[in-house]
């Protein structure tokens, strides 16, 4: 299963990075706004140094508006990396269709059914995220999404991949990889907090503590 990061922290994206945990990155207006810097200035910095698909978020609400910020989008990266995410809607379908058959990987966000992910495996999505954390929010159990888009991508042979969003929790992350998840798009305080374990660290502070005797 791939990690991606789901922020526009540009130092946190580069800390992950050398521990080998950036299979790519995912932003969004939201997050780009958080770090108080330029939209472009951010995914060229973030381009510079990672190599896997880099999802940038498209604004307008038709059609046209949506592939005139895609064209504008893949010029930011030489690395030929930069994912169109586009929404859910009826325009964002038509614009996933035509992306795709320009060759030009694509993102459908804010997914939240199963027959969501269906049609934007048939319109050539590249990646579909369902969000689960938002689902658990209101009271559903975000995972069953993930178990039924994993059962209807595997029972027709559909090739976009599920890229699990809106994780909020090592758990979410433990259940997409037993599921089959694609990909999880994880917060920086997420993904570390996988690192934790208190046996691991007992282990460690006692390691340490018995390799004073060499030292001293």
């Amino acid at each position: 299963m791939k990690f991606f990061i789901d922020t526009a922290d540009i130092e946190a994206i580069r800390q992950a990075h050398e521990m080998g945990l950036v299979d790519g990155v995912t932003t969004n207006p939201t997050l780009i706004k958080k770090s108080g810097r330029d939209h472009e200035e951010t995914i060229r910095e973030i381009a510079s140094f990672i190599d896997g698909p880099i999802s940038v978020e498209t604004l307008s609400e038709d059609a046209d508006g949506m592939i005139r910020e895609a064209e504008t989008y893949m010029k930011w990266s030489k690395n030929n990396n930069i994912v169109i995410k586009i929404v859910m809607s009826p325009e964002g379908m038509k614009v996933c269709k035509m992306l795709t058959q320009q060759g030009i990987k694509t993102n459908v966000t804010v997914t939240f059914s199963p027959l969501q992910a269906l049609i934007a495996a048939k319109a050539g999505a590249t990646f579909v995220s369902p969000f689960v954390g938002r689902l658990d929010d209101i009271g559903h159990y975000g995972m069953d999404l993930i178990q039924q888009i994993r059962e209807i991508y595997d029972n027709y042979g559909f090739t976009t991949e599920i890229l699990v969003a809106s994780v909020r929790n090592p758990i979410h992350i433990l259940d997409a990889a037993r599921i089959g998840a694609d990909v999880v798009t994880v917060p920086p305080a997420t993904l570390m907090q996988q690192f934790k374990h208190p046996l691991t660290e007992n282990g460690i502070a006692q390691f340490l503590e018995d390799a004073k005797q060499w030292k001293s």
